[in-house]
């Protein structure tokens, strides 16, 4: 779209800095604007500069995004949750090219979601249903791909190799005209995993991209990509290796069509199409000859929209945007011991903002009203001021409420959980208010919580169901950021966020090892994090030394013979190094994770991986 390629153009234009501090940016508003007059906080990572880090993995990317806690179960392939400003791991809106990657009801394993191709990554913190609906209720990370150089053809190639019998492999190619774009690749990584048995991981990853631009008013893009990844794991629910034959698939294409049109005078519509499938597949062979742990499962989910997007803009000083979204959402599943399942809804969703500028100050507000087929209708606001003070200094407040419905899951299961069809969506309500000054930045906000989807291993009278609403809980904190160019070949950023949750309703109020215990903090989510990052271009060497240090945080220990138990984790710290040695076709990389092989715990029962190298290259040649 025509939004999308601005923000590039100005956005390329940028310090070459990992966090962009004030590029033009598309997600906070759904059209192309500074991120220097936002009421929320966008983060931008830079595509180029995740590939001089050695970055493979979104969520390696958003590990270090203030406000961000990425976890995941150690071993390449395993588990990946991403929890924004102390919510939960499904309350965050991931999109690629404007494809929802979450299933529906917001849950997503960011394990295989790969840096492949992408241009950019934009992070919103806040609530942004009023803009996305469902699913965004602490926050919206959109994954923006590669589109072409007009000025030239370029053909790519990678290859790395490293600890724990890992490779990666790539190939990929970008060109085209002033009407024609296009970029494309192919990769596969390859790991033998952690554990001595059962812990192989292969991810093969296509993507493509096309824009076509007829004439100056008009633009038209094509995104493609299918992912097929295959994880073997030993592990059961307590991290303990058990199992040699469990293992669980995911394999699948996105797609997604834009098109948008600049009329005479001050208007521009757009309309859009997108789909997601993912098939999905579980199976435990027996291990021995009277093993009963057998099971199997397939589900097929599919998520497809189309939305229709018209802005009315006069020159800098207003932008007046109204849209129309259409979903349909759905799933088909089978399992060794339930009957199948096969379920649909849809939403409409029904959207208008406004963003008025008076000098370098703005105010923005909008409205949401989403109707579903199967909770109904449901109503989301937003409205911030952005307030430049001095031309240093820029303070700036938004409030807004987000939702989020229910899983298939929570609603349709059958066998030994039984899902409740009486489920409400999800809601927060949340605030914030910060100050920028000279590249640092420092937010605070506060979040409430309603009508938390909680689970009970006792089916709950009179329906015998397993879900049920009652959770709520507070999240308020304080995100910093100090990003500076201390000369033209040395940038330091350091991140620090401080989180206090506390749950403050329960459907298990009894119960001291719970998930939900009223008085207590949210599990998993630490008070404290910091994120330091030291970088230096010389001639053709770049090198990159960066960390995070994690605080204390409350998990449920599921390995006692008692029955789980909520303990505290100790705190633990990662340092990674990366390197270039550019030879103009050629760069030699390495990168080199947890380089103290630090092996506390991120999750209970879970062996972080250790010390890990990769090395490798990139050849290059432009056309």
């Amino acid at each position: 779209m025509k939004v999308a390629l601005l923000a590039l153009l100005l956005a390329a234009q940028q310090p070459q800095d990992t966090v962009v501090l004030n590029p033009v940016v598309v997600t906070g508003t759904r059209v192309p604007m500074r991120a220097d007059r936002l009421s929320s906080v966008v983060t931008v990572l830079r595509g180029n500069d995740l590939i001089a880090d050695g970055i493979r993995t979104v969520a390696d990317a958003l590990a270090l995004v203030p406000g961000a806690t990425v976890l995941e179960t150690g071993s390449y392939g395993g588990q990946t949750s991403l929890f924004m400003r102390g919510g939960e791991s499904d309350y965050v809106k991931v999109l690629l090219d404007g494809v929802p990657l979450n299933q529906p009801g917001g849950s997503i394993d960011l394990a295989n979601l790969t840096t492949d191709n992408i241009d950019r990554i934009e992070i919103l913190r806040g609530p942004a249903s009023v803009l996305y609906g469902s699913d965004a209720m602490t926050g919206v990370v959109q994954i923006f791909t590669k589109r072409g150089d007009a000025r030239r053809t370029r053909v790519g190639a990678d290859l790395r190799a490293g600890t724990y019998g890992s490779s990666d492999a790539a190939v990929d190619a970008g060109g085209g005209t002033e009407k024609v774009r296009y970029s494309a690749r192919l990769s596969r990584f390859f790991s033998d995993g952690l554990y001595s048995f059962n812990n192989t991981y292969r991810n093969s990853v296509a993507s493509a991209g096309i824009q076509l631009v007829p004439d100056e008013r008009s633009e038209v893009t094509l995104s493609y990509r299918y992912g097929d990844a295959l994880y073997h794991f030993p592990t059961d629910g307590a991290g303990v290796p058990s199992d040699s034959n469990q293992r669980s698939a995911e394999r699948g294409p996105l797609f997604s069509l834009g098109a948008t049109r600049r009329f005479a005078g001050h208007w521009e519509a757009g309309i859009g199409g997108e789909l997601h499938e993912a098939r999905l597949f579980y199976n435990n062979e027996p291990d021995s000859v009277g093993d009963f742990n057998e099971f199997w499962s397939k589900d097929w989910i599919r998520r497809a929209s189309a939305n229709t997007l018209v802005t009315w803009r006069n020159a800098d000083l207003v932008a007046l945007t109204a849209g129309i979204e259409y979903e349909d959402q759905r799933q088909r599943g089978t399992n060794e011991f339930g009957p199948p399942v096969d379920v649909q809804r849809n939403t409409i969703g029904y959207l208008t903002q406004a963003v008025v500028s008076v000098g370098q100050s703005g105010v923005t507000v909008g409205a949401r009203l989403d109707d579903n087929s199967q909770f109904g209708t449901h109503g989301t606001y937003r409205a911030g001021l952005s307030y430049r003070v001095s031309p240093a200094v820029r303070l700036r407040a938004s409030a807004g409420t987000g939702f989020k419905e229910p899983s298939f899951f929570e609603n349709y299961a059958t066998g030994f959980v039984r899902g409740n069809r009486n489920l409400k969506p999800e809601r927060s309500a949340s605030w914030e208010a910060g100050v920028e000054y000279h590249g640092v930045t420092v937010t605070y906000f506060g979040q409430r919580f309603r009508d938390l989807i909680e689970f009970s291993g006792t089916p709950i009278p009179p329906d015998s169901v397993n879900y049920f609403n009652v959770g709520a809980a507070i999240a308020n904190g304080v995100e910093a950021s100090i990003g500076a160019r201390l000369s033209p070949s040395l940038d330091i950023t350091l991140q620090y966020t401080f989180l206090h949750t506390r749950v403050e309703e329960s459907g298990s109020p009894n119960n001291p090892d719970g998930a939900f215990v009223p008085g207590k903090s949210l599990i998993r989510r630490p008070a404290h994090t910091i994120s330091p990052k030291i970088s230096a271009t010389r001639g053709r060497v770049h090198v990159m030394l960066g960390g995070k240090w994690v605080g204390s945080r409350d998990d449920l220990d599921f390995s006692r013979p008692a029955g789980q138990q909520r303990i505290t984790l100790d705190p633990y710290t990662r340092v990674n190094v990366a390197a270039e040695y550019n030879l103009d076709r050629f760069v030699l990389s390495a990168r080199l994770e947890n380089l103290f092989d630090d092996q506390t715990q991120e999750i209970v029962g879970y062996r972080p991986r250790g010390r890990t190298i990769l090395v490798g290259g990139r050849f290059l040649i432009a056309l």
